[in-house]
C-alpha cells in the first residue's frame, strides 16, 4: 500500500526508538496495530453494506445481463462458424444479381427509347420558325478560341430606351 522496503521500516523504527523511548515503544506499535485493526473492519463493513445495496438496487442483475451480452458464446458465433460452409449460397446470390443486372439494363434501354421518342416528337427550330413568325432560333455558342474577350456583363450592343422589354409589352 506504501510500498516501504525493510531499509524504510528500520529508518522509521529507530526514529521511533529514538523518539518514544525503549520503555513506551511496545505500547505504541500495540495501539497502532488496534487502529489499523479498527480502519480495516470499518473498510470490510463499508463494502459490505455497499455490496448489499447494490443487491437491493438490482446492479448485480444488471451487471450479469451486460456480461452475458458481450459473451460472444451467447450469440451463438460458435454455432454459426461450426455449421458454416464456404461457398454455400453463392450459386443463388449469381443468379439474383444476374436477374438483377438485366432488370436495370432492360430498364435503362426503355427509358432511353421513351427519350428518344420524345425528342423526335419534339419540334426542330425550323417546324417553330414556320408555327410562329416572330420565332427566332437561339444561337449556338461560339467556340471559346474563336469568341471574343470580352466582359460578360457587357452587353452585345447598346439597349434602346424606347423600345419595350417585352415583345407583347406595349404599355410604357
Amino acid at each position: 500500500m506504501f510500498d516501504l522496503g525493510w531499509s524504510e521500516l528500520l529508518l522509521i523504527g529507530v526514529v521511533a526508538l529514538i523518539v518514544v523511548g525503549p520503555k513506551d515503544l511496545p505500547g505504541m506499535f500495540r495501539e497502532i496495530g488496534r487502529f489499523t485493526g479498527k480502519a480495516k473492519a470499518m473498510a470490510r463493513e463499508f463494502s459490505r453494506a455497499m455490496e448489499d445495496a447494490a443487491d437491493e438496487s438490482g446492479v448485480r442483475d444488471i451487471q450479469k445481463t451486460i456480461k452475458a451480452a458481450a459473451d460472444p458464446k451467447g450469440f451463438g458465433t460458435d454455432a454459426l462458424k461450426k455449421n458454416f460452409k464456404p461457398g454455400e449460397g453463392r450459386e443463388t446470390l449469381s443468379q439474383e444479381r444476374v436477374e438483377n443486372r438485366s432488370k436495370i439494363e432492360q430498364a435503362t434501354a426503355r427509358a432511353a427509347t421513351d427519350r428518344q421518342a420524345r425528342e423526335a416528337m419534339a419540334p426542330t427550330d425550323e417546324e417553330l420558325a414556320d408555327l410562329e413568325p416572330d420565332f427566332e432560333p437561339e444561337p449556338t455558342p461560339a467556340p471559346k478560341s474563336a469568341a471574343k474577350s470580352e466582359p460578360i456583363s457587357a452587353p452585345a450592343e447598346p439597349l434602346d430606351e424606347t423600345a419595350p422589354a417585352r415583345k407583347d409589352d406595349t404599355t410604357s
